[in-house]
């Protein structure tokens, strides 16, 4: 309790830090009496997207990710703000390797009979991580990510934090309801718990590299499952470099374009192929070997796509290669996408303008990256809520076309994502989604018919012999029986106070009588407790929104 009330003055000082004191103000009444900006000078260059971007920054790993994950939900934040959580770092400074030493101890005890050695200065250290190279007792080279001490209490605490905010934000900033910021934050949630686990990271290679073993010119670690924890995974070294590093592929005597085509290839093979793919492709997480393969690092973020919603992935992929916006908006409708009857013209025009400006041959000249912002800034004016995983695969292809453009300025999008589409749209073609939704269709129909006989039997027996019970709920009435119940709650912890507040009170002031030492002092811890508990009511009753955090 002590450390989340102080993470909450850490915050609210950084936040009035970089000039956004009036969240806090509104959030919590008052508190700006209590606190003052202490390092207040912020660089007057910088506009308030900048600042949000430094705030988080500064608030540490947890909004670091969180940062990191929104700025895959281009439908709701404006592309200013996008751009710079793109920006966000994921990179601290390294812990000595004592501290390190010991969480690898605690997971895998008596290490040292498994590695010939550990390297003390890390590969590469963020906030959740730290990666060293070590090497078995076969002499096989290796690499230990282990997780950072004391990182998940700390991580937890902050998601306690950005529930309440989400919360009360909800209330002091109506508008923001829309965009429901308790789901955002139970998304994030569960999002970085997975991260957490380093067994889900090692299960998300193996399947990657299950599902890429016939793809060539492509590469993914092997996790060696015998020394593998949850804090601590132990993965295939690989020497290679980053994928951006054009200059040094040259070097190797490697044809960049090539890596590109294989990098292209592979993401479209996951997402529309397998429906599972590599959900963080910056170039830090692709390394080129001297061989000429890809390799793909770091997989705490996968995307996941059913295979009956996978045909209106592919559908909406091909309306923007194909420029059909109305296709566009049917794919948007077959994945679940609530779109207003009257703005239902009005956003197939906007989207056909959107296409028109993104229109030509090469990824120079189609702006795939551009129409996907046009395209969620228009679902954003729309208030048209989409799929996480929507958002998270339209994020990877541009990335990886950002990556590829790097590699190959003349790669042709726009050939290479026809040959895909068409490809995928046969192998998921609507003719074989409409018959498997009919096969489960029918099995349901035929099972409902089989136990007719039997409920309208049942039913008959009950309206025979006067058991039949109609249910009528009715949500007022419910919302009143929960308010009456959370009051009689209150009632009877006041009378619980009260009786011990009396009973101490006779017991301290008859003096006179001999009793017990215990007596006394469990009469002076009564009035403690009483005390606690009616500072805690008091409280509950006067902060904004009193009880309503219950609801």
């Amino acid at each position: 309790m002590v450390l989340k009330f102080r993470r909450y003055w850490q915050i609210a000082d950084v936040l009035f830090k970089y000039g956004f004191g009036i969240i806090i103000q509104r959030l919590f009444p008052g508190v700006h009496m209590f606190r003052f900006c202490r390092t207040c000078p912020v660089e007057s260059a910088a506009n308030e997207y900048q600042r949000m971007r430094m705030a988080i920054e500064e608030l540490g790993p947890t909004f670091i990710k969180f940062g990191q994950i929104m700025s895959t939900r281009q439908d709701i934040l404006p592309p200013p703000l996008i751009q710079e959580l793109k920006k966000l770092q994921d990179q601290t400074a390294p812990l000595p390797f004592e501290e390190i030493r010991a969480v690898i101890r605690d997971e895998l005890p008596g290490y040292e009979d498994f590695f010939d050695g550990i390297e003390e200065e890390p590969l590469g250290s963020a906030s959740i991580a730290q990666v060293h190279r070590a090497r078995l007792k076969d002499g096989t080279p290796v690499v230990l990510k282990v997780q950072r001490p004391g990182i998940e209490s700390i991580i937890e605490t902050d998601i306690l934090i950005l529930e309440s905010f989400a919360r009360r934000a909800e209330r002091a900033f109506p508008e923001w309801k829309v965009y429901n910021p308790r789901g955002l934050v139970k998304d994030f949630a569960n999002q970085i718990r997975k991260e957490l686990d380093f067994i889900r990271d090692g299960t998300n290679a193996d399947m990657l590299r299950n599902n890429m073993k016939s793809l060539r010119g492509v590469k993914v670690p092997k996790i060696y499952w015998e020394f593998s924890r949850r804090r601590l995974l132990v993965m295939e070294y690989i020497d290679g470099i980053r994928v951006d590093n054009v200059p040094a592929i040259l070097d190797f005597g490697l044809n960049p374009k090539r890596i590109a085509q294989n990098g292209f290839i592979a993401y479209m093979t996951q997402i529309f192929g397998d429906g599972f793919f590599h959900g963080d492709p910056h170039p830090g997480n692709l390394l080129v070997t001297r061989d000429g393969e890809l390799v793909f690092l770091d997989f705490g973020i996968v995307g996941v796509i059913r295979p009956e919603r996978r045909f209106w992935f592919v559908q909406l992929i091909n309306g923007m290669v194909a420029r059909d916006a109305g296709l566009m908006v049917k794919a948007l409708e077959g994945l679940s996408v609530r779109i207003p009857e009257q703005s239902r013209e009005d956003l197939r025009d906007e989207i056909y303008s959107a296409l028109l400006e993104a229109e030509g041959t090469t990824i120079g000249q189609f702006n795939f990256s551009g129409m996907t912002n046009a395209f969620t800034t228009i679902l954003r004016d729309y208030r048209i809520r989409v799929p996480v995983n929507l958002m998270l695969m339209l994020k990877v292809i541009v990335m990886v076309l950002d990556v590829g453009v790097t590699l190959d300025p003349d790669f042709r999008f726009r050939e290479e994502a026809e040959k895909f589409m068409a490809q995928y749209s046969r192998r998921e073609s609507l003719i074989e989604q409409i018959a498997t939704r009919a096969r489960g269709s029918t099995i349901e129909t035929l099972d409902g018919l089989l136990d007719m006989p039997r409920n309208v039997n049942q039913m008959l027996k009950q309206l025979s012999t006067g058991t039949i019970r109609i249910d009528i709920v009715d949500t007022d009435i419910r919302r009143l029986q929960l308010s009456l119940d959370r009051t009689s709650n209150k009632v009877l912890i006041g009378l619980i106070v009260s009786g011990m507040v009396i009973g101490s009170s006779f017991i301290l002031r008859e003096s006179q009588i001999q009793l017990p030492q215990l007596v006394y002092y469990m009469a002076i811890l009564s009035y403690l407790v009483a005390i606690v508990i009616g500072f805690y009511a008091i409280y509950r009753v006067l902060a904004p929104g009193g009880y309503e955090d219950e609801k």
